[in-house]
């Protein structure tokens, strides 16, 4: 009974493996891509709202603290242009980065078959 019952179970799981090793390329370039592609997008939209970089755009011309006189708009004017070409700096890189995680994405199955067959043939 305990041979047969073993016999079953262990024919269900090398197929559920086999499988799953067979699916994994589909999945890997279907849904996880696009899983991958929407967290980008949204780690992206976060930092966006962290750096307000939209927000001191809109305000550019509008003097900081209430100060209408001509010294404080022009110091105004200069600190949020400042501001903003260190946050646009800042949310380039991030994007930079974006972009480098999806390739690797894209590129690690295929390397990693590469780094296999290589190491099998050396």
């Amino acid at each position: 009974m305990i041979s047969q019952s073993y016999s079953i179970y262990a024919t269900k799981l090398l197929i559920e493996l086999v499988r799953d090793i067979l699916y994994f390329p589909i999945w890997w370039y279907s849904r996880g891509l696009l899983k991958i592609i929407i967290s980008m997008k949204d780690f992206l939209s976060d930092r966006q709202k962290q750096l307000a970089l939209i927000i001191w755009i809109k305000n550019i011309f509008r003097p900081m603290y209430g100060q209408y006189d001509w010294q404080g708009m022009i110091i105004s004017f200069f600190i949020r242009l400042f501001q903003i070409i260190v946050r646009g700096v800042l949310m380039l890189f991030l994007f930079i980065g974006a972009v480098v995680v999806v390739l690797a994405w894209l590129i690690l199955p295929i390397f990693t078959i590469y780094e296999i067959i290589f190491q099998l043939f050396l």
